[in-house]
């Protein structure tokens, strides 16, 4: 099969209403390399980057409430800086760049799928498409 590895995917194929942060950008815990005392972050198997993570909501309506909250790893040399927040709003919109997909079967013997992204940035004004949004079309 030609597929392995990391599925790359858009932004608006994964967060089509798009998505708001509700969490704290926090360093990923490598189980394996930490001792009690002493905190060791993880780095992508790929990449050797080290891996960050906030969680988003999905902004999709209809989903359920218990799906509502995903967690997105970032590959990032330092720490990564969420966008400011928008006055009168409870949540800060985000939008991500360089998205992947990787399927696995999660602890309740169901299908889900790790994210990674190497940018979070503010959402663009509507209408205004990326240059490789225009290259791809």
């Amino acid at each position: 099969m030609a597929l392995q590895g990391p599925i790359p995917v858009s932004f608006d194929m994964v967060f089509p209403h798009g998505c708001y942060i509700v969490g704290e950008v926090e360093p990923v815990k490598d189980f394996e390399a930490s001792t009690n005392g002493r905190f060791v972050q993880t780095r992508d198997k790929q990449s050797g980057e080290l891996v960050w993570q906030v969680s988003v909501m999905d902004a999709d309506p209809t989903l359920k409430a218990a799906q509502k909250t995903v967690s997105v790893k970032i590959l990032s040399p330092v720490q990564p800086v969420p966008p400011a927040p928008m006055a009168g709003m409870p949540f800060t919109p985000v939008e991500f760049d360089q998205m992947t997909a990787t399927p696995y079967v999660n602890q309740a013997g169901r299908l889900a799928y790790s994210i990674k992204v190497r940018e979070m940035r503010a959402p663009r004004p509507a209408g205004k498409a990326t240059a490789a949004a225009k290259d791809a079309a």
